[in-house]
């Protein structure tokens, strides 16, 4: 189906300003703020029952958090929430309607992280802040939701981190992971598919990838490529892709080889969506309609 009509001035928009990858880190942050905060309709956030400033343990020292939690007195689940942004840009600011909309529609405090960004902390820096986050928020269970569910979310680069962390801490209850970066060199008919017109284009990509990863990476690397990690026995999971998004095949890959290793997936790639849906529902209704299902899926895991 073609692209949903709601996200056509969206995308004119887009392309009439400086793609990100012809700024520098610092520059494509205002930029992103801009496009993700200062633009965010009033009365657009879902309403939780508090929000307070934290600090979580990072790999190289405390890291800035937010915690939202639900109105009711649990117990609840704990939900650690990675953001996107290619590890470049983002922050807990960019994040605030993802973090209110899972904390209201699952009934789950969640906690968000803001993990360490390129090019001022390179590979694996955010890999390591997110498994260190999240084994201390695991430490701290009774102060955050108060029952034994922890799960984690995140959404493109926060779904990379996400699927990461599986992989390194045992105990986890589930992951959301909202069209992830799953295998940096992956050939995927979708990045050439949708390289260019759709938000996320290849240029950005790997423009990402420069600023996170130093020239000799090793891109098979799980912290970097979670598809190429051992997959076996982890937390069942919530995976959404989106039609016209160049990180659309590797998000499918990663849901079909996790259910190869026996974990119980549920994936849906939304016709019609683009990267970034998430945080589109106030221009687009069926960019809403994605994001309470995929919402009402992560619940319904969270609640087993």
């Amino acid at each position: 189906m073609p692209v949903d009509p709601s996200l056509a001035g969206l995308l004119e928009a887009i392309a009439a300003g400086t793609p990100l990858s012809d700024l520098s880190p610092a520059d494509a942050r205002v930029v992103f703020r801009a496009m993700t905060v200062d633009t965010r309709p009033p009365g657009s956030l879902d309403p939780v029952a508090s929000v307070e400033d934290d600090k979580v343990a990072g790999a190289a020292g405390p890291l800035a958090a937010r915690v939202y939690r639900p109105e009711g007195d649990g117990p609840f689940p704990t939900v650690v929430l990675l953001h996107g942004g290619g590890w470049v840009i983002g922050d807990l600011d960019t994040h605030e309607p993802m973090a209110r909309a899972i904390c209201a529609g699952t009934d789950s405090v969640v906690v968000a992280v803001d993990y360490r960004l390129g090019p001022e902390a390179r590979f694996p820096a955010a890999a390591e802040d997110a498994i260190a986050a999240v084994l201390d928020v695991q430490s701290r269970l009774a102060s955050y939701g108060g029952s034994e569910v922890l799960a984690v979310a995140g959404d493109s680069a926060g779904g990379n981190l996400s699927a990461v962390v599986t992989q390194h801490v045992p105990g986890l209850a589930a992951q959301l992971l909202v069209y992830p970066a799953t295998d940096i060199l992956g050939d995927f008919a979708s990045r050439t598919e949708n390289a260019h017109g759709y938000f996320l284009d290849e240029p950005t990509m790997a423009w990402f990838i420069g600023c996170y990863a130093d020239a000799g990476t090793d891109f098979l690397d799980p912290r970097i490529s979670p598809l190429r990690g051992d997959l076996a026995g982890l937390p069942p999971a919530v995976v959404v892709t989106a039609e016209f998004d160049p990180l659309r095949d590797e998000g499918v890959a990663y849901a079909d080889a996790l259910a190869a290793a026996g974990v119980p997936v549920r994936h849906t790639t939304y016709p019609g969506l683009i990267h970034g849906f998430f945080d589109m529902g106030p221009w687009s209704p069926a960019c809403q309609e994605a994001v309470d299902d995929t919402i009402a899926q992560f619940a319904d895991l969270l609640r087993r």
